[in-house]
């Protein structure tokens, strides 16, 4: 068992070296493939790297990305926040409880975390600091909610957990409904309580009374995107079309939102949109080849059957094993990015998972959720320095302590979800 430990110390020496995590990963599983097959490994490795990405529905990620990039560039970001303040603002704490509801929904417009910070942050924080709320609600409630993004269909994580582990990325979108739905719930509820409890962190203000015409208009700025999108999830789960020919529809739907309906997208910005959503699916996907390298290194020399027997031999309860796995899981998202941590993770953990009995479907969702609390924790997580990009006023010290009291609410409710898979499966069940 040398050799994997060898292959598995030139990973974490790449990394922390300052290497691209697609090169760490792809040096790291040809050495072990020499290791073990000698030359062959240079013909293991371009197969096994063609294999991943050799997929249909692989072909929904990059066109899921190219559309919440469309979206992200017209002000749906901005009108989504308006809206949620004149439907919430009668709440205490109104403005941080709206933040968490314009950040799900824009999950579910684009799909991608960070954008749903920089999008939701950028109007979110300054409303909310020149109102009196602390900086610790204002920062900890965007940054927390933008992860949001990643449960909630169309999600960039599920579907690559759907290209690794080969479960249904319609199944996987339909799972993740209710927990998406549920946390960001679970968010405002603990919202709600903290400036109940707390007056002075959101001050109320003078109520201000909207009439239901001004509540209609709030929609009349958002309901082109919510229309695609919604035209896009059902079409996927009435099986009129698969995951790639419906992020396909979206594409082409967000863009003609963005140039024709917003028309804040020019010729030149459309070229920065296909630009940048080419750099980020690129990378996405050269990660994920790589990590099948990795992948395949570890399967030949069975390391997830040496785990498995391992954990199975202690005769732990399931339950036990599960709270071990998912605070390995909590502990690597916070060194490692969410699209390696998936694809090289998944491989080793699935097998165990099904010989515990569970369902592949939920543990995809439980392991985007310890994904949610990976993109809020240092040294990694992207949306803390995505917010301190978008909203220079505040420190990045303050942005990382107004996070842990939201962290503690999404590991509680990760700990349920483990716990009570059935909570997860119920949706996906009652729609097979």
């Amino acid at each position: 068992m040398i050799e994997p430990i060898l292959v598995v110390v030139i990973l974490l020496a790449m990394i922390a070296i300052g290497a691209p995590i697609f090169l760490a990963l792809g040096a790291a599983g040809l050495t072990g493939l020499y290791m073990a097959r000698g030359s062959m490994a240079f013909f293991f490795g371009p197969t096994s790297l063609f294999g991943q990405l050799n997929s249909f529905e692989l072909l929904a990620l990059p066109l899921f990305v190219l559309m919440g990039n469309f979206l992200a560039a017209t002000p749906v970001g901005k009108n989504l926040f308006h809206a949620a303040v004149v439907w919430l603002q009668w709440l205490r704490g109104g403005l941080a409880i709206a933040t968490v509801g314009a950040s799900a929904v824009f999950g579910a417009v684009s799909g991608v975390s960070i954008a749903g910070v920089a999008a939701v942050g950028s109007i979110a924080v300054p409303e909310m600091l020149a109102r009196g709320y602390s900086r610790s609600i204002a920062a900890g409630s965007v940054v927390s909610a933008g992860a949001l993004a990643m449960l909630i269909p169309p999600s960039v994580p599920l579907i690559i957990y759907g290209a690794v582990s080969g479960v249904s990325v319609a199944d996987l979108f339909i799972g993740g409904i209710v927990p998406g739905v549920a946390l960001a719930l679970a968010l405002s509820v603990y919202l709600y309580f903290r400036v109940l409890l707390n007056p002075s962190e959101a001050p109320r203000q003078a109520h201000v009374e909207y009439s239901w015409g001004d509540r209609l208009r709030a929609i009349g700025g958002i309901w082109h995107a919510l229309l695609l999108v919604a035209v896009v999830l059902g079409t996927i789960y009435t099986g009129v079309a698969t995951p790639s020919e419906a992020a396909a529809f979206g594409a082409v739907g967000a863009f003609l939102i963005a140039t024709v309906i917003f028309r804040s997208v020019g010729l030149r910005g459309t070229m920065e949109v296909l630009g940048s959503s080419a750099r980020i699916s690129g990378a996405i996907l050269l990660i994920m080849g790589c990590a099948r390298i990795f992948g395949d290194y570890l399967n030949l020399v069975r390391v997830p059957d040496a785990i498995t027997g391992l954990l199975i031999g202690t005769d732990l309860p399931p339950e036990v094993i599960l709270v071990l796995i998912m605070l390995a899981l909590v502990g690597l998202g916070m060194l490692v990015d969410a699209v390696s941590l998936i694809v090289v993770t998944t491989p080793i953990l699935l097998p165990l998972i099904t010989t515990l009995g569970y369902d592949p479907l939920w543990f995809g969702i439980i392991l985007v959720m310890n994904l949610e609390i990976a993109v809020v924790t240092p040294p990694v997580g992207l949306n803390l320095y995505t917010l301190k990009a978008v909203a220079p006023m505040l420190k990045i010290e303050e942005i990382v302590r107004s996070v842990v009291p939201f962290v503690m609410v999404q590991f509680v409710m990760l700990i349920i979800f483990v716990l009570f898979p059935a909570i997860s499966l119920w949706l996906p069940n009652l729609m097979r």
